[in-house]
Parts: C-alpha cells; structure tokens; sequence
C-alpha cells in the first residue's frame, strides 16, 4: 500500500482501536484483532508497551498479514524501526518518542500520528509534518502510566477546529461517555478498553462504529 491510498484510508477511519493484551480479558492481541477486523475497523494501532522488540516485532509481522487481506491500517505505536521492517502502514509517536520531523526523513512513506496533550503541543505536531494528531487524554485512564491529567472534551472544542490535520482522541472514551467528544467535532475515536474489554468485540466494534457515523 504506497503513502496515498494510506492517507485515503486514514482520512475515513472512524474508531480507530488501539490493542492492550493484558486489558483484553484473558484473549490474545491476535484474537483482539481478528474480531476488530470483522467488526469493520479500518484502523488498528499496535501497543504493548512493555513488550521486548523482538516479540513485538513477530506479532507486528502477525498483525500485518491480517490487515493486508481487510485492507486495513497497521499502526505500530512508538517503534519506527518495527513498523519499517514488519511493513506496517505507520508509527504513532508520543512526546518523548523520535520527533515528528526526524521520523519522516527514517520514513517518508508511513503515516505518522503524534500524540498531543493540549493545543501547542498540536500545532507543533502538524507543523513538524504528522499526518494526523491525538489529542488526549480526554477522560481518565488507567492504560498508561503516569498520565497526565485528562483534558476534558471541552480541549478537544478547543483544539480540533484549530488544525488543519485529520485528528483522533483517546482516553477513557467507551459507549457510554463517546457522545461528549461526538459532540465537541471528533469523528476518529481512539479506544483501548472500550473495545478490548467488550464481551463481543466484533458486535462492539459495530456498535460504536454505527453511533460514530450517526454524526456524519
């Protein structure tokens, strides 16, 4: 998949799942992924974030032949260097990972999304040439640690008419709170356990997915 059939994907994602094996009630990532995927998820972000490269290299690899045949994106977040060699589609960095512009000379082809927490730190994101930016958390979240405080969904009214960059939110969203940021402009829903934890992922997946487009 070359850089703009990319793009054209990820300007139409809607939630946008991100893995945490230990957070998925006792499945696998691989198993996480599959019912994603049938789900209809066009869109999935690879973290583990304690997980050894080589490891983590292989279920990439993994992962990779899976989104391939559902014409999905693979995302890998933090490790530009597993993202290149298992082929994915691109590489999510945070704050303190590889800088944006740095990222892009390794890696003109990938999408790269870029972590913000309030609205300089966005601009900067898209002024150093991400593709799309994060904005979180929005909720409180127990997924990463030593979060910051979350920012609320007035941050992301705030934020998000001000870049011109597609942009995600993350933190805390599930069914029951996603209609705050819905109704703030976010269209790109970012999830962890809103997802992994579900009984049904697959049902879960689509049922998130109809209330997102319900906006659109």
């Amino acid at each position: 998949m070359n850089r703009e059939k990319r793009l054209v994907l990820l300007n139409n994602i809607d939630l946008y799942p991100v893995t945490c094996q230990s957070l998925s009630n006792g499945r696998t990532n691989l198993e996480v992924l599959d019912a994603v995927l049938s789900g209809g998820a066009k869109i999935i972000q690879l973290r583990e974030k304690d997980w050894g490269k080589k490891d983590l290299y292989h279920l990439a690899v993994a992962f990779k032949q899976r989104t391939r045949l559902w014409n999905a994106l693979l995302i890998i977040n933090d490790h530009i260097d597993i993202a290149l060699a298992a082929n994915a589609d691109g590489v999510h960095l945070g704050q303190n990972d590889l800088p944006v512009n740095a990222a892009r000379k390794i890696a003109p082809d990938l999408i790269i999304g870029a972590s913000s927490h309030n609205l300089n730190e966005a601009l900067q994101a898209e002024k150093n040439g991400a593709d799309y930016v994060n904005i979180g958390p929005v909720f409180s979240t127990k997924t990463k640690k030593n979060a910051l405080k979350f920012i609320g969904p007035e941050a992301v009214k705030n934020i998000g008419p001000k870049i011109n960059k597609p942009f995600t939110v993350m933190g805390g969203i599930n069914q029951n709170n996603i209609h705050k940021v819905l109704n703030v402009g976010a269209r790109r829903i970012a999830m962890v356990t809103g997802v992994t934890k579900a009984k049904d992922i697959a049902a879960r997946v689509q049922a998130i997915r109809k209330i997102i487009l319900s906006y659109t």
